[in-house]
């Protein structure tokens, strides 16, 4: 006969309170972690400024139900809602992944930690508006930017030794628990509190990766994290009724998240939390293209000036060879028939095919206009993916985490172009001297994208400022941003 389970309600599990404790007592006093955020919040924004280009994300958005007026509620940026906090987080959220074009964290598990900014904005913007309401002094954007290097810090550190997707489980999971965690603490959670919301982040129903994946990759993907951002909210906002938690939702044998969901083995740590993800994140600046795949266009692209010198057609390559890591394999190598936008930009294959044709690669070359060209399938079929152990090796390498990708192309005559190995990416923290006035004209682009040119200027000049924007009220650099 089996001994009765214990009832007795145990302490907290460690995961949980480091996680609160670092929300709660960690001071941000990088001043690479707050300029890296300040370039991440432009470059966030920009990204969902731009996906509302897209009718396919702007039918997704405004409020829950036609005509809700939220009064002192959160602004969504480059449009005229103003919602609650939740269907607030899910606007900014979806917005800013749309194009799969914000920045990217790459380990064991990989993921975007600015997707967490849907709940972090959301949540200040609207606390600002309540507080001035009644007479209180607003937050500033130096919380919110506190609060990104904060979630990006969970977010990438749990992801560093733990696998989600190898058990089938997608990485919004970690923008669920960071958001959760730091819009706790910007609601004022007590500790305990916090440490019940986090268990609640936890017990949740958890989405599933098969939307990233053949055969049923599809554009849920591109609204996921503002599922799971604006989720956060939502159980944050629980818990500050005093709903209670579950302290051993990770470590209950049978019932816990270990042994339901992560094949009874606990989370490994690589290091505590500090600012090092925010530090080393990865931006995409050239392409709005999964990040595994960076690298990889980047070669295309100077294979296409290659073809153009020398008088070379791609009708005449017979074939390609991308000598890659095991996690490009693993994603985005992928044939046959590619049946949406979604489905192409996590195809390595498509996204070396445009820019050797075309010498470009942007969000409107997934769509169906340009998909129709022949060349891009001909190319497909004849693309290889090669995993190098070494470059697998690199990637998971704390002091390289470098992405690479080498093409070959070889031609009906028998002759071939040299190899081209690029290691790291334009966005990668090796070029951040390269690539952030890269970063800041790309904001740039999406500012003209959506606002006359004085609106342009005003949001350039709070932006590119960083005592004034740290400084600046939460609801009034909002304010800028709104149609």
């Amino acid at each position: 006969m089996s001994a009765p389970s214990s009832n007795v309600r145990p302490a907290p599990d460690q995961v949980l309170v480091d996680i609160v404790d670092h929300v709660l007592g960690y001071r941000v006093e990088s001043a690479l972690a707050l300029e890296t955020a300040r370039h991440c919040l432009i470059d966030t924004l920009g990204c969902g400024l731009e996906a509302l280009s897209y009718p396919a994300c702007t039918k997704l958005l405004g409020p829950v139900v036609p005509g809700t007026l939220v009064p002192h509620g959160a602004r969504v940026p480059g449009t005229s809602f103003q919602l609650d906090p939740v269907a607030a987080a899910f606007n900014i959220g979806a917005m800013i992944r749309w194009l799969d074009f914000n920045d990217t964290w790459l380990a064991a598990e990989w993921g975007h930690p600015s997707d967490n900014l849907g709940g972090i904005l959301a949540t200040a913007d609207w606390l600002s508006r309540t507080a001035i309401a009644a007479g209180k002094a607003p937050l500033t954007m130096k919380d919110v930017l506190v609060g990104m290097v904060k979630a990006h810090e969970i977010q990438g550190c749990i992801a560093l030794e733990n696998s989600f997707n190898k058990v089938g489980l997608d990485h919004v999971l970690l923008v669920k628990l960071a958001s959760t965690a730091v819009v706790g603490q910007l609601l004022g959670l007590t500790r305990d509190e916090l440490i019940n919301a986090v268990s609640l982040a936890m017990v949740d129903g958890h989405a599933l990766r098969t939307y990233r994946h053949a055969p049923n990759t599809g554009s849920r993907k591109s609204w996921a994290a503002g599922d799971a951002t604006s989720r956060a909210v939502r159980l944050a906002l629980i818990a500050k009724t005093g709903e209670m938690g579950y302290p051993s939702v990770l470590t209950a044998k049978t019932w816990g998240f270990y042994d339901v969901l992560f094949d009874g083995r606990p989370f490994r740590f690589q290091r505590p939390y500090g600012t090092y993800v925010m530090e080393n994140v990865l931006f995409k600046i050239s392409f709005p293209a999964e990040f595994h795949a960076q690298t990889a266009a980047e070669a295309a692209l100077t294979l296409h000036g290659r073809l153009a010198a020398e008088g070379r057609r791609v009708e005449d390559i017979t074939r390609i060879t991308i000598r890659t890591h095991e996690a490009a394999i693993r994603i985005i190598d992928k044939q046959g028939p590619l049946d949406n936008p979604a489905d192409r930009d996590h195809c390595i294959q498509y996204m070396v095919a445009v820019p050797l044709i075309f010498g470009r690669l942007t969000a409107a070359d997934y769509e169906d206009t340009v998909a129709r060209d022949p060349r891009i399938d001909a190319l497909r079929a004849k693309t290889t993916c090669v995993e190098d152990p070494q470059l697998t090796k690199d990637y998971h390498d704390p002091d390289k985490r470098s992405i690479a990708n080498a093409l070959t192309v070889e031609f009906g005559d028998g002759t071939r172009f040299d190899e081209v190995l690029v290691e790291y990416p334009i966005g990668h923290k090796r070029r951040r001297q390269e690539g952030i006035p890269l970063l800041i004209e790309k904001f740039r682009t999406n500012l003209a994208r959506r606002f006359p040119a004085k609106q342009q200027q005003m949001i350039l000049d709070a932006s590119l400022d960083a005592a004034r924007l740290e400084a600046m009220p939460v609801n009034e650099y909002v304010d800028l941003y709104v149609i």
